[in-house]
């Protein structure tokens, strides 16, 4: 796994994702998606690409049900983006990486490309 993308889990969320002073991309995945298998090279190399800037955390939902839970991800993969410990937006389903791109870019520039649904 790439330097820049961190394990998370239901215990250290908050430490490291909603507490934390970079904005943060999360990738909620599972060991038997198929398409979070196919999404995990390109956030691996978005994160050796913006790592500098944003912190990259990858969350498996079967070993941490807690946390997607509460954000109201119901399917994978999902990829979240905070900010001030804050969900900005979420992608959900295989996207491409110059979507994931366009996200990164925006919340750099402070404007989300489309709002997160949270149901809480």
């Amino acid at each position: 796994m790439e330097e820049n993308l961190k394990e998370v889990d239901d215990l250290g969320f908050e430490d490291h994702v909603l507490k934390s002073q970079a904005p943060v991309l999360v990738d909620f995945w599972a060991p038997w998606c198929g398409p979070c298998k196919a999404l995990g090279p390109i956030v691996e190399t978005l994160a050796a690409q913006y790592g500098e800037k944003i912190s990259f955390f990858k969350l498996n939902i079967d070993d941490n049900p807690e946390t997607p839970g509460r954000y109201g991800i119901k399917a994978i993969p999902t990829i979240a983006f905070f900010k001030g410990g804050v969900p900005i937006e979420m992608i959900t389903g295989l996207t491409s990486r110059g979507r994931i791109e366009r996200s990164i870019q925006g919340l750099l520039q402070g404007n989300p490309v489309t709002p997160a649904f949270i149901v809480q």
